[in-house]
C-alpha cells in the first residue's frame, strides 16, 4: 500500500508540473530555439539521449529547435590518434589543412551523426548540417595567424525556416565555407551566436560545464542585463572561458536574439527547466 501510495503522489506531481508549465508551453509556441551543445555537455549515451528526448518534445510543443555542436574533446582526441601535433598562438589551435580535414570529418561526421542519430531514435525528424550546405554559414578567417580558424560573416535563415517549416530539427556542425572555397572551423559558441542572431530567435541557449555565470560572491547569478556582463568582465569577476560565452551572448543580442542562457548541460532536462518551469536554470542574459 505505502509503495502504492508513493507511486499516485509522483503521478499527481507530474500531472501538476505539466498543469504548471501551460502558460510557458503557450509562451514558447512557435518560438524558434537555438541550443549549442558542447562537447562536454555530450557526456554519457544516457545523457546524449535525454537531451535528444528533450528536443523532440520541445518541437512536440510547437518550439523550432535548432541544434548547433561543438566536439573540441572528439577533436582531441582523434588528432592524438593520427600522431598530429597541434600548434598554438596565443592559446589558440593553429588550424592548418591536415588538421582541419580532422575537424571536418570528426563535427561533421562521428559527432554530428550522432547528435542526429539520438533524436531520430526518440521519435524526431533530425537532419545532419554543416555551414556549407546551401551556404549556411559564409566565413572569413579569424586571424590569419590561425590558419583556417574563420569567424561568420553571412548565415543563410531562410533554409533553416525551410527546414522548421517542413518538421525537420536541424543539427549543425560549426564548420563554414569561404568566399573562395575554403574550408573553416568556426568556435561552437560563435556558430550558434551567429545562426541565432540570423533567425531572430527568443532564446540562445549555450550548454556547457557549469551552472552559469557566478558572481563576486561565487553564486549564479539569475539574471543580468548586458552592462552587467561588460563590469563583471571589466571587474575580473567574469574570466577565462566563461569570457568567449558571455561575449557571444552580447554579439547575439545585439543581433537581435530575445535573451541568452548560459546553463549546466549535464544537468537533467536543463533546456525544460529552462523553457516551462518558473524557476528556470542558469543565468539568463538581457539586452540593457
Amino acid at each position: 500500500m505505502k509503495k502504492q501510495d508513493a507511486m499516485n503522489r509522483d503521478w499527481i506531481a507530474t500531472a501538476k508540473t505539466l498543469s504548471q508549465a501551460l502558460p510557458f508551453l503557450q509562451r514558447y509556441d512557435g518560438s524558434t530555439v537555438v541550443i549549442k551543445l558542447g562537447g562536454h555537455a555530450m557526456g554519457s549515451d544516457e545523457a546524449m539521449d535525454d537531451f535528444a528526448r528533450d528536443v523532440v518534445l520541445m518541437q512536440q510543443v510547437g518550439v523550432n529547435p535548432v541544434v548547433v555542436h561543438g566536439g573540441g574533446p572528439m577533436i582531441n582526441k582523434m588528432l592524438d590518434r593520427l600522431g598530429i601535433t597541434s600548434e598554438f598562438v596565443d592559446g589558440k589551435r593553429v588550424t592548418d589543412t591536415a588538421t582541419m580535414e580532422v575537424v571536418e570529418m570528426v563535427l561533421s561526421g562521428l559527432v554530428n551523426k550522432r547528435i542526429v542519430q539520438a533524436v531520430n531514435a526518440q521519435g524526431g525528424n533530425a537532419i545532419g548540417l554543416s555551414g556549407k550546405d546551401a551556404n549556411l554559414m559564409i566565413c572569413e578567417a579569424a586571424d590569419p595567424k590561425l590558419g583556417f580558424v574563420g569567424k561568420p560573416s553571412k548565415v543563410n535563415p531562410e533554409f533553416l525556416r525551410s527546414l522548421a517549416s517542413a518538421e525537420f530539427i536541424p543539427v549543425i556542425a560549426p564548420i563554414g565555407v569561404g568566399l573562395g572555397g575554403e574550408t573553416f572551423n568556426v568556435n561552437g559558441d560563435t556558430a550558434a551566436g551567429a545562426i541565432a542572431a540570423a533567425l531572430k530567435a527568443d532564446r540562445l541557449l549555450l550548454l556547457t560545464d557549469v551552472a552559469g555565470v557566478k558572481g563576486p560572491n561565487g553564486d549564479v547569478m539569475t539574471e543580468l542585463r548586458a552592462d552587467k556582463i561588460k563590469s563583471l568582465i571589466d571587474d575580473g569577476i567574469i574570466a577565462g572561458g566563461m569570457i568567449p560565452k558571455t561575449e557571444t551572448a552580447l554579439l547575439a543580442l545585439a543581433g537581435g536574439v530575445r535573451a541568452v542562457v548560459i546553463l549546466d548541460g549535464r544537468a537533467p532536462n536543463a533546456c525544460l527547466l529552462e523553457l516551462f518551469t518558473e524557476h528556470g536554470a542558469g543565468s539568463l542574459i538581457r539586452a540593457n
